[in-house]
C-alpha cells in the first residue's frame, strides 16, 4: 500500500509544481513589458506572423463557416417560416461564438505550434542557457514579444472572420438561396448589438492570453522536466501545447460565456 500511496504523492506533488511554475511563467512574462529589451520590432515580427500570415486560412475558415450556417439555418428557419432571420442567425452565431473560437483555434494550429517548437529548438540548443549568461531576460526577450502579438493580433483576425463568415452567409442565403437581402441586413442589424461584439471581443482577447502563455511556456520548459533535450522533446512540447491551448479556449469559451450572456 506504501506504494501507490507514495506514487500518487509524488504525482500530486509534481503538478503542484508545475501549476506554480505555469503562473510564475506568466507573471515574469507580464513583467517583461517594462524591462529591457525593447519590444517594438520583435513585436511587429511577431505581428507578421501571427496575424498577417494567418489571414489565408482564418479566411477560408470563415467563408464556408458562413455558407455552412446558412444552409443549415436555411433548412430550419422554413419549418417555421421565419427565413427571413436568417441574418440574425448568421450573425449572431459567428459574432458571440464562432468567429473568436475559430479564430483562436486556427491560430493555435498555425502560431502556437510554431512558437513552442521555435522556443523548444532555442531550449535544446542551449541558446536559452546562453541569453541567461548574457543577463538577458528570456522572458523579456522570447515570450513577452508573441504575447503583445498575439493580444493585438487575435482580435483583429476575429473580427475579420466574423465579416467574411457574415458575407459567406449572405451569398448563400441571398444568391443562392433566395432569402430577401433586405430581410438578411435587417434581421442581422436587429439582432447583433454591441453586446454581442463586446463578447466577441473580449473571448478573443482571454484566447490570445492563452495561446501565446501555453504555447511560449511548453516550449520554453521543453524537455526540462524529463532531463533529456532532443527532437522527440521538442515534438512533445509542441503537441501539448496545442492540444492543451484548445482545450482551454473552449473551457475559457464556456466561462466567459456562463458569465456573459
Amino acid at each position: 500500500m506504501v506504494n501507490p500511496v507514495r506514487s500518487l504523492g509524488a504525482y500530486a506533488l509534481r503538478q503542484v509544481y508545475s501549476a506554480g511554475r505555469l503562473g510564475m511563467f506568466f507573471v515574469y512574462t507580464v513583467r517583461g513589458l517594462i524591462r529591457p529589451p525593447g519590444k517594438f520590432r520583435p513585436t511587429v515580427k511577431q505581428i507578421q506572423f501571427i496575424g498577417a500570415k494567418s489571414i489565408a486560412v482564418i479566411g477560408f475558415t470563415a467563408a464556408f463557416t458562413g455558407m455552412v450556417l446558412a444552409l443549415q439555418g436555411y433548412h430550419t428557419l422554413t419549418r417555421f417560416g421565419a427565413e427571413g432571420w436568417l441574418g440574425s442567425a448568421v450573425g449572431l452565431s459567428l459574432v458571440r461564438e464562432l468567429g473568436p473560437v475559430l479564430s483562436a483555434l486556427m491560430v493555435t494550429g498555425r502560431a502556437g505550434s510554431a512558437m513552442a517548437a521555435e522556443i523548444g529548438i532555442m531550449r535544446i540548443e542551449e541558446q536559452i542557457d546562453a541569453l541567461e549568461c548574457m543577463a538577458i531576460d528570456p522572458f523579456s526577450y522570447l515570450a513577452t514579444p508573441r504575447l503583445l502579438a498575439c493580444v493585438i493580433s487575435l482580435p483583429l483576425l476575429t473580427s475579420f472572420c466574423d465579416a467574411l463568415g457574415i458575407l459567406g452567409g449572405y451569398l448563400i442565403g441571398v444568391g443562392l438561396l433566395g432569402v430577401s437581402s433586405g430581410a438578411f441586413w435587417s434581421g442581422l442589424t436587429s439582432s447583433v448589438d454591441w453586446g454581442d461584439l463586446y463578447m466577441g471581443l473580449i473571448k478573443s482577447v482571454c484566447f490570445s492570453v492563452l495561446i501565446a502563455w501555453i504555447s511560449t511556456y511548453k516550449g520554453y520548459y521543453a524537455g526540462v522536466d524529463e532531463g533529456a533535450f532532443g527532437p522527440e522533446q521538442v515534438g512533445r512540447a509542441t503537441t501539448e501545447a496545442v492540444v492543451i491551448s484548445s482545450i482551454a479556449v473552449l473551457i475559457c469559451d464556456y466561462v466567459i460565456t456562463s458569465i456573459l450572456l
